[in-house]
């Protein structure tokens, strides 16, 4: 075979928060409905049922003194330390994040400079032909960080890509809102580096889709449940949950059939599927939709490691975070080895859908 350039994962890195809340840390909250009426039912019950729908037990709160960017920072410090690659010969450092650096005690975004800017300073590169650039893109940004990767290396522009998933959902989510529960703080990293080889390794195919017609304001910003919560001017994240889960079952699986389309394979080929780590059922009925669609009825057993019942949902950094703990073995019971083909695949804001086909 001829040799060309492919594009591969030389480095992974992730940072995981050590503030640990648990789910009877909400046991005294206040939560109220969308119409601000308080709901009529104890806090015990409410956790009980957030529990069978979601997965999560604990969640992850970054450290009062730090950021997304300073998340961010620690985990491109892990990806850089796992690697051989000096850091001044990264080409792009792309940053995917939704809500920029939050102060802890406010809900304030701070976006400017950007954060691969601030991550780009932390990590001392002086290098200018380093571009460093944010995405926000929902929380398939760091997916869709990896495909804009993909198009730079293949067009023959870079050689070395750092893409960075980082977040603090926990200070832009209403503390009255249910869903404040689902969300969590994480960053994660990995360097995609250019190979240049007859193998058919790194990135084979990819599929994103934008749907707006209907499905934009599924996810957006909003006041608090609760009335006199806050200043008139706060604004959160808020969820139509039930429209995310029927939106996702729905379109996520045909995208993950098309990008598996695409690469010339089928179902049978495929050893893990790393989805972001959304809602515990919903990720489970999206992979059993999924293989529907081939007229299989069972999905393989540990073929989607899960992290959220721990992890919550940090937005864009769960994937990367997942990928990092299963390569560095931190993971039991997963591992993923040469030769085999990953799904990396995300739902979110926007709405937005994609899906890499990676083989190691």
């Amino acid at each position: 075979m001829t040799k060309s350039i492919k594009a591969v994962i030389t480095a992974t890195g992730s940072y995981i928060p050590g503030v640990i809340v648990k789910n009877e840390d909400f046991i005294n909250h206040e939560f109220f409905e969308r119409d601000g009426q308080r709901i009529n039912r104890s806090n015990a019950d409410i956790i009980k049922k957030f529990v069978s729908i979601t997965d999560i037990e604990e969640r992850r709160y970054a450290a009062p003194k730090q950021t997304a960017s300073e998340l961010g920072f620690l985990a491109a410090q892990d990806a850089l330390q796992s690697s051989l690659i000096d850091p001044e010969s990264l080409d792009y450092i792309i940053v995917a994040h939704n809500f920029g650096d939050i102060t802890h005690g406010t809900n304030r975004s701070d976006m400017v400079p950007t954060l691969a800017s601030r991550i780009k300073h932390k990590l001392a590169i002086q290098n200018p032909d380093c571009v460093a650039y944010d995405l926000p893109f929902g929380c398939p940004g760091w997916v869709q960080g990896l495909i804009q990767a993909n198009y730079y290396i293949k067009a023959g522009d870079a050689k070395n890509v750092l893409i960075i998933g980082s977040e603090t959902l926990s200070r832009i989510t209403d503390p009255h809102d249910r869903d404040s529960m689902i969300y969590a703080d994480g960053a994660g990293a990995v360097i995609l580096s250019a190979l240049e080889t007859d193998e058919n390794v790194g990135i084979l195919s990819h599929k994103t889709q934008t749907h707006t017609q209907n499905e934009a304001w599924f996810l957006r910003m909003e006041g608090s449940s609760k009335e006199d919560y806050a200043a008139y001017t706060d604004i959160f994240l808020k969820m139509d949950g039930r429209k995310v889960y029927e939106y996702a079952l729905k379109n996520v699986p045909l995208v993950m059939k098309a990008a598996l389309e695409k690469a010339n394979l089928n179902p049978d080929d495929v050893k893990k599927v790393l989805v972001h780590q959304a809602n515990g059922k919903m990720d489970e009925a999206i992979l059993k939709r999924f293989f529907k669609l081939y007229d299989i009825d069972d999905a393989p057993i540990d073929i989607m490691p899960m992290s959220i019942a721990k992890l919550g949902n940090s937005s864009v950094a769960t994937v990367p975070t997942l990928l990092d703990l299963i390569l560095k073995t931190k993971y039991e019971g997963h591992e993923i080895k040469k030769n085999d083909v990953v799904l990396f695949t995300s739902v979110g804001a926007g709405m937005n859908i994609n899906t890499v086909v990676y083989k190691f």
